[in-house]
């Protein structure tokens, strides 16, 4: 065999930080030696993996074919190796989540996760949908909990489960006695509300689509934790998954309101690339998650 799965290893590390030294520093070795182990890669086969211009890298086409292969031939042996230590079988799991997912369901998921298989090594990031496919399909996440349904060539779309956004207002605005929105209330409301690319904000749009262009938009926010406060603040009427808005609705600062004629419903989704080798740590990961059902539809409902 002509390479080794250490230059596998930097090949994969230059191509996720698209820096040689960055790479040898998350593989714990010099610069130097890096450097070297690709070149020597690229000498054996005759080939470029990369375009250099001075000390960035950048995946060429045939780097980003290869690429593919080579994560999958890593994910193999690293499997191989946990079984031949006789550890646990899920080894390092990269997971991305949403930000209603990832800050109000995700932390008890590992933490439960974690209590099964003591030696899994969970790395989480949060970010909005956007983010998470983007890093999913470029190999930086192993899976992601996404909100909202994407259209991915290189994607598997595997539904979780069904969640729901709440129309919310301040206890104390007009519309908290009535309960509930009008066409016209919806109209002459202004609205506080999740940037686009979130998944959120895509329910929304979609749920609004009738009435989308006639909309006041008066924030547009990132985090549901800033939503919230604005609402609070009587800034405009809100729009958040469920999953957020119980404990508000219990402590009764946020009115949660009906509007009829609008469908607010929509499902959770796992995404993994199609090219993606599915670990046992994978496999469990996603049949804990389906586990976790009630305690999502008891968030939900609170």
């Amino acid at each position: 065999m002509k390479y080794t799965l250490r230059q596998l290893e930097i090949f994969l590390a230059a191509a996720h930080h698209q820096s040689i030294s960055k790479a040898a520093q998350e593989l714990a070795m010099s610069q130097s030696a890096a450097s070297e182990s690709l070149r020597t890669l690229e000498a054996q086969f005759d080939l470029q993996l990369f375009d250099r211009a001075g000390k960035s890298l950048r995946l060429n086409d045939l780097g980003k074919q290869l690429r593919v292969r080579a994560e999958k031939l890593i994910d193999h042996a690293r499997e191989l190796e946990s079984g031949f230590q006789q550890h646990s079988d899920i080894g390092r799991l990269t997971i991305g989540a949403t930000l209603s997912i990832g800050n109000y369901l995700t932390i008890p998921l590992i933490a439960e996760f974690m209590k099964q298989h003591p030696s899994a090594d969970i790395q989480l990031d949060v970010a909005n949908t956007s983010s998470i496919v983007a890093k999913v399909r470029n190999f930086d996440l192993d899976i992601g909990l996404i909100e909202g349904e994407r259209h991915e060539p290189d994607l598997d779309v595997i539904p979780w489960q069904e969640d729901h956004l709440v129309v919310f207002c301040n206890a104390d605005h007009p519309l908290a006695q009535k309960g509930m929105m009008t066409e016209e209330d919806i109209l002459n409301a202004s609205w506080i509300l999740r940037e686009p690319g979130s998944g959120t904000r895509q329910t929304f749009d979609w749920a609004m689509h009738t009435v989308l262009s006639q909309l006041t938009i008066a924030l547009e926010l990132q985090h549901t934790e800033a939503i919230k406060r604005a609402v609070e603040a009587n800034l405009g009427i809100g729009c958040l998954s469920a999953l957020t808005l119980s404990d508000a609705f219990r402590r009764g600062n946020l009115v949660p309101l009906d509007v009829p004629g609008h469908n607010f419903r929509r499902f959770l989704y796992f995404i993994l690339h199609k090219e993606k080798y599915r670990s046992a740590g994978i496999s469990q990961w996603i049949d804990h998650c389906r586990r976790f059902q009630g305690h999502i539809n008891e968030l939900g409902s609170g």
